[in-house]
């Protein structure tokens, strides 16, 4: 398994090792042990699966009193995914990253992102449909759920709308109302 650094702290890209031949190919996506020696958290308590289409957009999420790690893969699809740092006392504060996140690299490779607690997160659909997988560090929790505007113009996130040939991003009525990086009520 390849622990690729991201231009965010603590953010990896992680490339899981395939074996194939002329029947198929076989990975090992999740274990234990070896996620422990690569320094990444090796206990999983949530399993979450999203369909969406063109356009949708989905985030910025994230959670106070429980916060939440997340392994994201893609099964099927493209997404462009986003970590924000909320982290006050971290260098890379107030800082994003994007991915294209597709079920293979352009080279082959199978690909998941990490993203630790304390990120906000979400995710953009460039295909016309995807299925993402995220397994989580800690439980849904209502209470503490939180949502900055994707389109925050503090953060100035450079979304690939060009992507979406003149469609308008799709997001939940409780994603519209999520708030200002500046005014929002941060870990």
């Amino acid at each position: 398994m390849q622990v690729i650094h991201t231009p965010l702290n603590d953010v990896k890209l992680i490339q899981p090792r395939r074996f194939g031949d002329s029947r198929g190919w076989f990975t090992e996506v999740f274990n234990t042990n070896t996620f422990a020696s690569l320094g990444l958290p090796s206990t999983f308590v949530q399993d979450n699966q999203s369909f969406s289409a063109r356009g949708v957009l989905r985030g910025l999420h994230y959670q106070l009193g429980k916060p939440q790690g997340k392994l994201v893969r893609v099964l099927s699809g493209h997404i462009w995914d986003v970590a924000v740092d909320l982290r006050r006392n971290s260098p890379d504060f107030g800082k994003w990253a994007g991915f294209h996140l597709k079920p293979h690299t352009d080279t082959g490779e199978l690909e998941m992102l990490w993203i630790p607690e304390g990120f906000a997160h979400g995710f953009l659909v460039l295909s016309e449909t995807a299925e993402v997988l995220y397994k989580t560090t800690d439980t849904y929790y209502p209470a503490g759920e939180r949502s900055i505007l994707w389109d925050d113009p503090t953060l100035n996130i450079g979304w690939p709308l060009d992507a979406l040939a003149g469609m308008t991003p799709s997001v939940s009525a409780k994603d519209a109302q999520g708030q200002p990086f500046l005014s929002a009520e941060l870990p």
